[in-house]
């Protein structure tokens, strides 16, 4: 997530909700991309070390667990920029200028000067950052997908060119011969049914087969990985965007919840600054005077009670407003309630972090460190692979 000030209910129905769960179901590791916020932000570098501080605490007070995942600071990890170097010597510049949201944003921007190498090469980075993890998954929006797709093909160009060591084949008809005879077997039907017929069920299941052998290395389970699919040796995993689940926060005009349309509560909003930013919501236009009735649809407050109400307030809603029998003061006071009841505790929690400012540093410490044990070995590889591994 880039640094760009302090998060609000945008952020957390559309983002931390979804991480909070996935900590408890993979090995997760969450990053502030404050490199990525120098590519459209590099002209007022002083907000970062402000926004980098806060958004940790924001996160660490909605439940992400740094017992659970690694919590760690982009430009911290120096691995992901040498891989990101690395592998801006093999990917074509048209896979870069193809990216759907590069001639998006410079549109939306067009006030920035985004004519720099920064913006343009920005994806390639996200590509290092997922890379550089061997991830299996990337828990990105529809609009993300595009990214992790240009990821794939990356490193499968990578593994294309790399991937071959001197000896592969003999070193991976090596490794099929240390499988269980039925293994082997079942393995060699696999591969034949795969590269000659492209079924898809028999790779599938040659993967899960590779997986199950105890008595291989990692190495072996690689080669195979790659002698199976015909290509070489798997360096950079090949990662699969993981959707996460369309927000529905909607902000306090009816349009998304967002910093760029000033329509945002953030997470330590002032209570009484909730209440104030909530009462005054426009409402159906068509309610010029209390005995005017309604249509919720037509309301951006209903989009808050599609998120916050449960079916019988809702109902309350639909038949006081289209009748008038209540006023669109009365309509609130359940959606204020609500998001009262949510970022209260969250407060709570960032108040005990905002008073130990030591803690969050350690918590960033042990997640920077973590994070550099994993990437480095990745980056070992890489090296390796291309003949960068000399003293």
């Amino acid at each position: 997530m880039r640094p760009t000030g302090r998060l609000h209910l945008g952020h957390l129905h559309g983002v931390l909700k979804n991480w909070v769960k996935l900590q408890h179901e993979y090995e997760c590791f969450f990053f502030v991309a404050d490199w990525h916020a120098l590519t459209t932000h590099y002209s007022d570098p002083r907000i970062l070390e402000e926004s980098v501080f806060d958004m940790v605490i924001d996160w660490l007070s909605v439940g992400v667990d740094p017992q659970s995942a690694s919590l760690f600071v982009q430009s911290r990890v120096p691995e992901h920029a040498e891989l990101h170097l690395l592998l801006s010597m093999i990917t074509p510049l048209g896979w870069l200028e193809r990216v759907p949201s590069y001639k998006d944003q410079q549109e939306k921007l067009r006030d920035k000067d985004l004519e720099t190498y920064g913006f343009l090469g920005y994806p390639l980075l996200q590509s290092a950052d997922i890379l550089i993890y061997k991830a299996a998954m990337v828990p990105v929006g529809a609009d993300q997908v595009a990214h992790v797709e240009l990821t794939r093909e990356v490193a499968r160009r990578f593994n294309h060119m790399y991937g071959r060591e001197p000896n592969f084949v003999e070193l991976a008809e090596a490794a099929v011969r240390k499988m269980g005879k039925d293994a082997k077997k079942q393995f060699s039907g696999y591969r034949t049914a795969y590269q000659e017929q492209g079924n898809q069920e028999a790779l599938e299941a040659a993967r899960q087969l590779i997986l199950q052998q105890q008595n291989l290395s990692g190495s072996d389970k690689e080669r195979l990985q790659g002698y199976l699919e015909g290509t070489g040796k798997t360096i950079l995993v090949e990662p699969q965007a993981l959707l996460t689940p369309a927000a529905k926060m909607p902000g306090l005009d009816g349009q998304k919840m967002s910093k760029s349309y000033n329509n945002t509560i953030s997470l330590r909003e002032p209570i009484d600054q909730v209440q104030k930013k909530i009462s005054t919501m426009p409402t159906d236009p068509a309610r010029v005077r209390r005995t005017d009735p309604g249509t919720p649809e037509k309301c951006p407050v209903w989009q808050l009670h599609e998120v916050y109400s449960d079916e019988t307030t809702r109902a309350w809603v639909r038949s006081g407003c289209r009748s008038a029998g209540i006023g669109c003061l009365e309509c609130k006071k359940p959606v204020i309630d609500a998001v009262i009841a949510e970022i209260e505790p969250i407060q709570v929690r960032a108040s005990v972090y905002e008073k130990d400012p030591g803690a969050v540093k350690a918590i960033m410490a042990a997640g920077n460190e973590a994070a550099r044990e994993c990437a480095g070995k990745t980056l070992q590889d890489v090296r390796q692979a291309m003949g960068l591994s000399y003293r």
